[in-house]
């Protein structure tokens, strides 16, 4: 067997068949329903407290904030009412000092002081106006406030719209005193000691934040069922009928919401999806890569799926051609027998032999790769992973890797889109299993909106094809159903996507 034929069967591996991906469904929807009546189990379906989601028609001008690691962005959205917006933000560095400070309030105190130096900025009428009003006794309402959208990236136990609980810190911060007090509060109460008119409207997740800016900017009337992330990592939030979280009536700290939508926001937190490994497939390359992780036996949908691990994923399976002797991936007998009349050979130093030495944008890089004798794929392999001299048999055998690898993350993928869409209904009339079904035109009404956002699924090649091939082969979807389902780009989850939030928290009402 030549090497071609080695990479297609190590390739193989990574298959995920029609019949895999309807048993993925099923047990999605499975542990999806789990995690609506119970905490605890392998989806958080966490409620958000969010119970509607914009049509692109409100006004006003909200204000957002986002920390997220060593960086604090300070954003003013302006909804403009037909679908559209305008932004304003700065950004400005966190001083390690702080991210390891004594007290929460020395951390909370410097993100204050950013929003004020942005208002003084960017609504300095506002501000003044304001100010004004309590220097004269003016009585101070609501409408005086702008409303603000946070969005913190840190695991927090959420009880409201507004409140929540740190659970622990991460990406290099550590301030003991802050675990376990609602980080919502704490920004309030160094805001209001700089007498500024804002209020901490909402607590935001961006994926819930990428469902909201979906919605407001997607063309037509429906309303978007799910915001979903296949970037670094993968996560989705989706519209659940409110009647099938129940859970929510054994939470004893739950807080008080908008029932009167019959809606709520649910976050998946789906990467944990089948940690069990009861349907998820399974290589010696995953399991090799689980077991080195900082987290072993969690997260495993992630693992398959986000652009973090497809590198390392490819790194292992490369590796595994490397070291059996009976392949010959970048080894040749003499120059004669590669195309550039040279000896391939591996730096000692190369990423090939480190954890995580593979860049997922290699494998989009590999993928594209439609280059005679797949000359761009061997320049990658020079300069990013120390493999000089690289035939074009090489190559191939690359791409054919790569091609294994990506496929399967979409079609997994899939997966999750395809089983949210069928647990709520949103294709109410029966699809075939899509081999013989007569395609018809697709109404507005008919349509069901999915925002994404990530680097997967904006730019590796042939990602959303993929996951659209998989959608048509599910049951209860088929020909039919996959061309109901819109799938658009959704950006800035933790600006704009934060803004709507704040306005949906503070019951529609625009700022000023």
């Amino acid at each position: 067997m030549g090497l071609v034929d080695d990479a297609r069967t190590v390739a193989a591996e990574f298959d995920y068949s029609v019949e895999d991906v309807n048993k993925g469904v099923k047990t999605f929807i499975r542990q999806m329903d789990e995690g609506l009546q119970e905490t605890g189990k392998s989806m958080s379906q966490i409620p958000t407290y969010v119970t509607a989601v914009p049509n692109g028609t409100e006004k006003g001008v909200y204000l957002a904030v986002d920390l997220g690691g060593t960086n604090f962005r300070v954003c003013s959205i302006k909804l403009n009412g037909d679908t559209t917006f305008s932004l304003t933000q700065s950004k400005v560095a966190i001083p390690h000092e702080l991210m390891v400070a004594k007290t929460s309030k020395e951390l909370f105190s410097f993100l204050a002081k950013q929003i004020e130096s942005f208002l003084k900025i960017h609504h300095n009428d506002h501000f003044e106006k304001y100010h004004q009003q309590r220097k004269n006794g003016e009585k101070i309402t609501d409408e005086h406030f702008l409303q603000l959208g946070f969005t913190f990236s840190f695991p927090v136990h959420q009880i409201s719209i507004n409140k929540g609980h740190l659970i622990r810190w991460t990406k290099g911060f550590d301030i003991a005193d802050a675990i376990g007090k609602d980080v919502c509060s704490l920004l309030q109460t160094e805001i209001d000691a700089l007498h500024l008119p804002v209020k901490v409207a909402a607590l935001v997740n961006d994926t819930v934040g990428t469902l909201m800016a979906r919605s407001y900017t997607s063309p037509g009337k429906t309303g978007t069922l799910l915001g979903a992330i296949f970037g670094t990592g993968t996560n989705g939030a989706y519209v659940e009928k409110l009647e099938k979280v129940t859970k929510l009536k054994n939470m004893k700290e739950g807080g008080d919401f908008d029932a009167s939508t019959g809606n709520m926001i649910v976050n998946t937190e789906w990467g944990s999806f089948d940690n069990e490994m009861s349907v998820l497939p399974n290589t010696p390359y995953d399991t090799a890569l689980d077991k080195d992780s900082n987290n072993p036996g969690i997260q495993m949908f992630e693992k398959r799926v986000s652009g973090m691990f497809l590198g390392e994923v490819l790194r292992r399976a490369i590796l595994s051609m490397i070291q059996d002797g009976k392949t010959e991936l970048f080894k040749d007998e003499s120059s004669g027998t590669n195309d550039v009349h040279s000896i391939c050979t591996i730096a000692n130093d190369s990423p090939l032999y480190k954890q995580w030495g593979i860049d997922t944008s290699f494998l989009s890089i590999a993928h594209e790769d439609q280059s005679a004798g797949h000359h761009i794929t061997r320049q990658a392999l020079n300069r990013d992973l120390g493999v000089d001299a690289a035939s074009s048999e090489d190559a191939q055998a690359i791409k054919i890797l790569v091609e294994g690898i990506g496929k399967r993350s979409a079609r997994l993928s899939a997966v999750a889109i395809g089983a949210v869409i069928i647990s709520t209904g949103n294709l109410s009339v029966t699809a075939g299993n899509g081999l013989d079904d007569k395609v018809k035109a697709v109404s507005e009404e008919e349509v069901v909106d999915i925002g994404v956002d990530g680097s997967l699924v904006e730019y590796y090649p042939g990602f959303e094809e993929y996951i659209r091939e998989a959608l048509r082969e599910i049951e209860g979807i088929g020909e039919q159903g996959e061309k109901r389902i819109r799938i658009g780009i959704a950006k800035d989850g933790s600006g704009v996507g934060a803004a709507l939030i704040a306005l949906v928290a503070g019951g529609r009402e625009g700022g000023s």
